[in-house]
């Protein structure tokens, strides 16, 4: 039978989602080990997408097929009472026979959470980066308009060569802030390797005033990994949300 389950994760100390030959600390390896261990037999897991080193989800979405003959709630009991603690199942229910968590999903929203202090937060320093000059909210929103839409977005993407078309759509970017705390939403069709982190790292400068918004088109037009912005720190982003 198919299955389909709701993850959270915190991927500080993992070396992100995918399974690897050098190392068994991935989040995809753990859980692989333990549904091959209750299964009997090896049980592949696909995710709805692979989060980096350091990156965390809220919404994580997984497929796998199961013969094991316990329910959906013993399994999601059973994977909770074995899996490190920074790893919890939400939710697991019985799927259509060829329900695929990455192939069939729709729409992703992850966040960004920046903290905007020169003093560093204590508590949540493994969930946000710091920045400490002051950043232009309103610049920033500016520019992130220029940012939506279907675009082709090789600019930022981290891959020197491409096999598959760069092309994405964002439906939208929000910014929210709070205090000290800036909140970046995306939300579209899908990301590119290091996309959303060297976004925001772009609309940062624009936010520190080394950029002006109406750049946010030439960028994307150049194609070039070189015009856009620095690559951001892992731990500020989250994967909140996969739709189908």
């Amino acid at each position: 039978m198919n299955y389909k389950a709701v993850l959270q994760y915190e991927g500080t100390r993992y070396r992100g989602w995918q399974v690897q030959g050098n190392t068994e600390n991935t989040i995809q390896g753990k859980l692989e080990t333990l549904l091959s261990r209750m299964e009997g037999e090896p049980v592949e897991v696909h995710g709805s997408g692979r989060t980096d080193a350091g990156v965390h989800a809220a919404g994580q979405v997984i497929s796998f097929r199961s013969n094991c003959g316990k329910s959906a709630s013993e399994m999601r009991d059973y994977m909770n009472q074995y899996l490190p603690e920074d790893i919890a199942v939400l939710s697991l229910e019985e799927a259509a026979p060829r329900f695929h968590a990455r192939l069939n999903a729709v729409r992703k929203t992850y966040a960004y959470r920046i903290w905007n202090c020169s003093i560093q937060n204590v508590f949540e320093r493994r969930f946000l980066t710091q920045v400490e000059e002051p950043l232009d909210v309103k610049a920033m929103q500016k520019a992130a308009e220029y940012l939506c839409g279907t675009h082709d977005y090789r600019a930022f993407c981290s891959l020197k060569k491409f096999k598959k078309s760069t092309v994405r759509t964002i439906e939208q970017i929000r910014i929210e802030q709070t205090d000290a705390r800036i909140e970046i939403f995306y939300t579209g069709n899908g990301f590119l390797y290091h996309m959303i982190r060297i976004l925001t790292g772009t609309l940062i400068e624009v936010g520190l005033g080394i950029r002006k918004p109406e750049e946010m088109e030439e960028i994307l037009q150049s194609l070039d990994r070189a015009n856009a912005g620095r690559l951001m720190p892992p731990e500020g982003l989250m994967l909140m949300k996969v739709e189908y």
